[in-house]
Formats: structure tokens, C-alpha cells, sequence
């Protein structure tokens, strides 16, 4: 199976499918939903920005570097984005990230589901050896998200690129290896099963 080959995954509280132009206002109403390009250590587009993003990320699929997806909640209502990216299929590596999701779908199963679904496909049909993450030094929520995940910190890589604003970004580089899929993968079932 290819590395950038469209792709449904489907759980209980989220749909990941192949995102196309035809997403378009669906995004900008999510994107709106918490203002998420306002924070500054994200790059995240702006609604007039929605379909030159939407183009960006196709552009890259049709390369074979990156796999995007729209996310869908439960109900059917578009409320993020999330990538393969940085592909390396002679290698077997993937980094799950351009991702953002809605305020009000935050904080919930949704995103921990999306990304048992991203890790299951690409351990299990994709044979990757090992999954990375990146988010910005200042972005605390992500980084616990990632962490509550059981991803582990390789490393930062200091003054590594320039936000949107023109601020030299520390990226926090993290990763989860094939070897410790099998725990993750039981760490991530048992909260999305607990009670809440």
C-alpha cells in the first residue's frame, strides 16, 4: 500500500477521510470555531487562507509527501484537519501532524481516537517503523496531548524555522517506535473505553 493513497479510517467518535477542495467551507466554519489561526505559535489558516491550504496539502499529496485528511465527529460535522506528512516510505517513517481541530471538539475522545486510527494504519498496513510528532516549545497544549499519547521527546531542535509572525520556532521532536506500538495501542483503547 501506498504512503500517500487515499484512505477512510472510521472509529466511533471520528472519521478521517481523503480531504479535497470540495472540503473548503466546511473548514472555514471549523476554523472559526475558536478563532485557531490567532494563536501565534501555530500555522493554522485563517478562513480567506482555507483553499490555497487545501491546495498546499493536495500539491504535497500528489508528490507522495504528505496524506490529508479531513476529520469528521460523530455527528458528520467537519471539524479539523490532520496529515501524514514528511512521508518517507524507503524508510518507513511518517510525522502525523498539520493537524488542528475545532475549540469545541477539543478536549474530548475525538483527537485521541483520531490518532489511534493514524498509528493503527500506519503500524499495522503501512509496516512504518517508527511515528514522529512535532509541535512548537510554547505550545504546551500540544505537547501534553502528545505526551498523553506515549510518544517520547527525541529531542528539540533549537531555532529549527520562523512562525508565521516571523519568530524563530524550537521544535519539539517526539516519536513512538514500532516496538512500543503494541502498549501504546492498549494505553490509547483503555482511555477511549474508561467512563467520562
Amino acid at each position: 500500500m501506498s504512503f500517500a493513497e487515499p484512505v477512510t479510517l472510521k472509529g466511533q467518535h471520528a472519521t478521517l477521510e481523503p480531504l479535497t477542495l470540495a472540503h473548503e467551507a466546511e473548514a472555514i466554519e471549523a476554523v472559526k470555531d475558536g478563532e485557531l489561526w490567532q494563536l501565534w505559535y501555530t500555522s493554522i489558516p485563517e478562513p480567506g487562507r482555507m483553499r490555497a491550504e487545501i491546495e498546499r496539502r493536495l500539491g504535497l499529496q500528489d508528490k507522495g509527501s504528505m496524506l490529508p485528511f479531513a476529520v469528521r465527529n460523530a455527528s458528520g460535522r467537519l471539524v479539523g484537519m490532520t496529515t501524514y506528512m514528511n512521508i518517507d516510505a524507503v524508510h518507513q517513517r511518517v510525522e502525523i501532524g498539520s493537524t488542528w481541530t475545532a475549540k469545541s471538539a477539543q478536549r474530548g475522545p475525538l483527537n485521541t481516537e483520531c490518532k489511534l486510527m493514524l498509528l493503527t494504519h500506519a503500524f499495522e498496513q503501512l509496516g512504518c517503523i517508527a511515528v514522529e510528532f512535532r509541535t512548537h516549545f510554547f505550545n504546551q497544549q500540544s505537547r501534553r496531548a502528545i505526551e498523553r499519547l506515549g510518544a517520547k521527546l527525541d529531542g528539540i531542535l533549537r531555532s529549527h524555522q520562523r512562525t508565521p509572525n516571523g519568530a524563530l520556532r524550537d521544535t519539539c521532536v517526539y516519536s513512538i517506535v514500532a516496538s512500543e506500538w503494541p502498549a501504546v495501542k492498549a494505553h490509547l483503547r483503555f482511555q477511549l473505553d474508561k467512563p467520562r
